[in-house]
Protein backbone atom coordinates (compact mmCIF):
# COMPACT_ATOMS: atom_id res chain seq x y z
CA UNK A 1 0.00 0.00 0.00
CA UNK A 2 1.45 3.53 -0.86
CA UNK A 3 1.93 6.28 1.60
CA UNK A 4 -1.21 8.29 -0.27
CA UNK A 5 -3.58 5.73 1.56
CA UNK A 6 -7.03 7.37 2.95
CA UNK A 7 -8.87 5.63 5.45
CA UNK A 8 -12.71 4.25 4.83
CA UNK A 9 -14.86 3.11 7.34
CA UNK A 10 -17.74 1.08 6.46
CA UNK A 11 -20.55 -0.03 8.93
CA UNK A 12 -22.15 -2.10 6.08
CA UNK A 13 -21.46 -3.80 2.58
CA UNK A 14 -18.18 -2.38 2.03
CA UNK A 15 -17.69 -4.92 5.07
CA UNK A 16 -18.52 -8.23 2.85
CA UNK A 17 -16.38 -9.82 1.00
CA UNK A 18 -17.97 -10.41 -1.88
CA UNK A 19 -18.34 -6.75 -2.03
CA UNK A 20 -14.98 -5.80 -1.83
CA UNK A 21 -13.86 -8.49 -4.08
CA UNK A 22 -16.22 -7.03 -6.98
CA UNK A 23 -15.42 -3.19 -5.96
CA UNK A 24 -11.59 -3.63 -5.05
CA UNK A 25 -10.35 -7.06 -7.00
CA UNK A 26 -9.19 -7.77 -3.10
CA UNK A 27 -10.15 -8.39 0.36
CA UNK A 28 -8.98 -5.39 2.79
CA UNK A 29 -7.60 -5.85 6.26
CA UNK A 30 -10.08 -3.68 8.50
CA UNK A 31 -9.65 -2.99 12.29
CA UNK A 32 -13.23 -2.54 14.80
CA UNK A 33 -13.66 1.26 15.18
CA UNK A 34 -16.34 3.45 15.84
CA UNK A 35 -17.77 6.52 14.00
CA UNK A 36 -19.16 9.04 16.57
CA UNK A 37 -22.18 11.14 16.34
CA UNK A 38 -24.15 9.20 14.18
CA UNK A 39 -26.63 6.40 13.94
CA UNK A 40 -28.35 3.70 11.34
CA UNK A 41 -31.26 3.92 9.79
CA UNK A 42 -31.82 1.10 6.45
CA UNK A 43 -32.42 2.51 3.16
CA UNK A 44 -34.05 0.04 0.50
CA UNK A 45 -32.08 -0.04 -2.53
CA UNK A 46 -33.19 -0.24 -6.33
CA UNK A 47 -30.06 -0.53 -8.24
CA UNK A 48 -30.10 -4.33 -9.88
CA UNK A 49 -25.66 -4.31 -9.75
CA UNK A 50 -25.81 -3.19 -6.36
CA UNK A 51 -28.27 -5.60 -5.31
CA UNK A 52 -26.18 -8.58 -6.89
CA UNK A 53 -23.16 -7.65 -5.22
CA UNK A 54 -24.04 -7.38 -2.04
CA UNK A 55 -26.88 -10.00 -1.98
CA UNK A 56 -29.60 -7.88 -0.42
CA UNK A 57 -31.63 -4.36 -1.44
CA UNK A 58 -31.73 -3.23 2.58
CA UNK A 59 -28.30 -1.34 3.06
CA UNK A 60 -27.83 0.22 6.22
CA UNK A 61 -28.37 3.91 5.87
CA UNK A 62 -25.69 6.62 8.47
CA UNK A 63 -27.51 9.63 9.32
CA UNK A 64 -26.73 12.35 11.88
CA UNK A 65 -27.71 11.53 15.50
CA UNK A 66 -28.75 15.45 16.01
CA UNK A 67 -27.61 17.91 18.88
CA UNK A 68 -26.08 16.00 22.15
CA UNK A 69 -24.90 13.22 20.18
CA UNK A 70 -21.48 13.20 20.80
CA UNK A 71 -21.98 9.73 22.88
CA UNK A 72 -24.02 7.87 19.83
CA UNK A 73 -21.79 6.17 18.19
CA UNK A 74 -22.38 3.34 15.13
CA UNK A 75 -19.44 0.35 15.22
CA UNK A 76 -17.45 -0.82 12.15
CA UNK A 77 -14.31 -1.23 10.33
CA UNK A 78 -11.75 1.09 9.09
CA UNK A 79 -9.59 0.50 6.41
CA UNK A 80 -6.77 1.91 4.89
CA UNK A 81 -7.06 1.72 1.22
CA UNK A 82 -5.51 3.67 -2.30
CA UNK A 83 -7.40 7.04 -3.50
CA UNK A 84 -8.19 4.83 -7.20
CA UNK A 85 -9.65 2.39 -4.42
CA UNK A 86 -11.94 5.17 -2.94
CA UNK A 87 -13.29 6.08 -6.45
CA UNK A 88 -14.22 2.44 -6.61
CA UNK A 89 -16.41 2.95 -3.72
CA UNK A 90 -18.06 6.01 -5.34
CA UNK A 91 -18.74 4.14 -7.83
CA UNK A 92 -20.22 0.87 -5.86
CA UNK A 93 -22.41 3.53 -3.79
CA UNK A 94 -25.78 4.68 -4.93
CA UNK A 95 -27.39 8.07 -4.97
CA UNK A 96 -28.43 8.18 -1.86
CA UNK A 97 -25.32 8.09 0.04
CA UNK A 98 -22.93 10.97 -0.20
CA UNK A 99 -19.02 10.75 0.96
CA UNK A 100 -17.96 12.75 3.98
CA UNK A 101 -15.39 12.94 6.81
CA UNK A 102 -16.11 11.81 9.99
CA UNK A 103 -14.77 11.38 13.41
CA UNK A 104 -13.82 7.52 14.48
CA UNK A 105 -13.28 7.19 18.40
CA UNK A 106 -9.82 6.52 17.87
CA UNK A 107 -9.41 10.32 17.14
CA UNK A 108 -8.89 9.64 13.53
CA UNK A 109 -11.17 10.80 10.47
CA UNK A 110 -12.06 8.52 7.91
CA UNK A 111 -14.29 8.56 4.39
CA UNK A 112 -17.90 7.47 5.62
CA UNK A 113 -21.07 7.07 3.38
CA UNK A 114 -24.16 8.95 4.70
CA UNK A 115 -27.11 9.56 3.77
CA UNK A 116 -27.10 12.48 0.86
CA UNK A 117 -30.47 14.08 2.26
CA UNK A 118 -28.95 14.68 5.79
Amino acid sequence: MTTDAVLLFSYGTLRQPEVQLATFGRLLEGRETAVVGYRLEWLTITDPAVIATSGSDRHPLLVPAGPDSAETRVTGAVFRITPSELRAADEYEVDDYTRVLVPLDTGEEAWVYVFAGA
